[in-house]
């Protein structure tokens, strides 16, 4: 598998070929990635041992959840590496319904998603809970240099759809009140974001998830919500999908409780798993710990500069764990490749 330096950008989507060992057997293999880095490196080890295990022609279509799901749906993408499940549910289980996509099961065991603070400001003020944030004089603490009247919140990135469900939590809590709903970006941005709090030792309040690497740098508190119910989650997400297709006007009243901490999934076109029986095995069979993903996003943000090949290379030169995913010819081939 080739780094490819140059991303060509086709419609918000930054598409990366990986020339290799072409199969007639397997044919291409197109992977869909997104934009922050535990789906990298799923990408990029699920995409080496495609390319030098099984012969695929591998290619890598990159972007953020809307534009990427929507060329899955569409058949124009075969294989989702790390699929934010529970965040896409409703629009996922029609396609499924329909025989389009497919559930391949996990692919990280444990993540969660939630509202933090930086420790030194939540212990200085017991910011515990989130409405403990709906105070004009907490919210000064944030204040939003571009809204200095309001305090920021650090949000999702604009195109996943974690943002809306923050716009739709912020107004369901009354933090719409005192904060803005702040879009960084990217994923780089929002990293950076928390990063250079930190480094300046000013008060942060932002969306994040885990696993990550930086979670492993920073020390936020999370804040606490009404607990997961799925009767809610629901209700709220019948508004987020309005939102999505209409604007914000499309908001209603609803309640709010907490992302559900869950585990990551891998999704394949239908009818590429039908034509590839022997691949799709590997890929139901890939499941990588989270303490491990933490480890390989340390390395791949801190060591690796980023190189998606680099870190997958890491991985399956210094633990054995994959092989007991694919046969031992197939492993063999691999290793090889290392």
């Amino acid at each position: 598998m080739k780094l490819i330096n140059k991303l060509l950008a086709i419609s918000a989507i930054s598409v990366a070929l990986m020339p290799g060992v072409v199969s007639a057997d397997c044919g291409k293999a197109r992977l869909a990635d997104f934009d922050w880095s535990s789906a990298n490196i799923h990408t990029a080890i699920a995409g080496f041992i495609l390319e030098h295990g099984y012969g695929c022609e591998v290619s890598i279509t990159k972007g953020s959840t809307t534009p990427i799901m929507a060329a899955h749906y569409d058949g124009q993408l075969d294989v989702v590496t790390e699929l934010w499940y529970d965040n896409i549910k409703d629009t996922f289980d029609g396609h499924e319904a329909a025989g389009t996509v497919r559930n391949l099961g996990v692919n990280t065991p444990d993540s969660q998603q939630a509202f933090y603070v930086d420790r030194a400001t939540a212990d200085k003020y017991n910011l515990t809970n989130v409405l403990d944030m709906n105070n004009p004089e907490i919210a000064a603490l944030f204040s939003d240099p571009e809204n200095p009247s309001m305090g920021r919140m650090t949000s999702c990135i604009g195109g996943w759809t974690c943002y809306t469900i923050n716009l739709v939590k912020q107004k369901a809590y009354g933090l719409d009140k005192y904060y803005t709903n702040f879009d960084p970006g990217s994923g780089g941005a929002l990293d950076a974001a928390i990063a250079g709090a930190f480094a300046k030792k000013q008060p942060i309040f932002t969306y994040y998830w885990a696993p990550t690497g930086l979670m492993g740098k920073v020390d936020l508190v999370r804040l606490a919500e009404p607990p997961f119910n799925a009767e809610c989650w629901a209700s709220m997400q019948v508004v987020v999908e309005d939102i999505k297709a209409n604007g914000t006007d499309a908001w209603v009243p609803t309640c709010g409780v907490e992302y559900r901490d869950m585990s990551l999934d891998k999704s394949v076109l239908s009818s590429w798993a039908d034509s590839h029986p022997a691949e799709t095995a590997f890929l139901e069979a890939y499941s990588i710990p989270t303490a491990q993903v933490n480890r390989l996003l340390a390395f791949y943000e801190d060591e690796s500069d980023g190189d998606m090949e680099l870190t997958a290379m890491e991985y399956l030169a210094n633990d054995d764990s994959w092989k007991a995913w694919v046969p031992a010819d197939v492993a063999a081939k691999v290793s090889g490749a290392l």
